[in-house]
């Protein structure tokens, strides 16, 4: 392994991709353009967020090349660059799951064992 190059991939990584993921309305934004591409006002609608929140994370998300936009007419569609961003949020929300299921686990052991 090359760490010279690991490190470049990684603060790549962080510059792109993790800071797209770093406020939870573009993750959510995320989900909804992978059921099918949609235009703003539709997200904005089914998440319940204004339209200008909306275009201001899609820009961010559009920056950072997750997002694909085609423009139609005064409207752009929006959809995903690439489905495995899913996959791997998908994936981090295992191991998420994963870590609270343990926890829960252990207090319910601790506190039978306690009683």
């Amino acid at each position: 392994m090359e760490l010279p190059i690991l490190e470049q991939e990684i603060n790549l990584l962080h510059e792109r991709v993790c800071y797209a993921l770093g406020d939870p309305k573009r993750i959510l934004i995320l989900y909804v353009l992978a059921e099918k591409g949609r235009y703003v006002n539709e997200i904005s609608e089914l998440l319940d967020m204004p339209q200008s929140t909306v275009s201001r994370h899609l820009r961010v998300l559009r920056e950072r090349e997750l997002v694909e936009t085609d423009r139609q007419g005064p409207a752009v569609f929006y959809s995903l660059s690439d489905q495995r961003i899913i996959q791997a949020l998908d994936l981090m929300r295992g191991i998420l799951t994963s870590k609270i299921e343990a926890r829960a686990d252990l207090t319910q052991s601790f506190n039978r064992n306690n009683k």
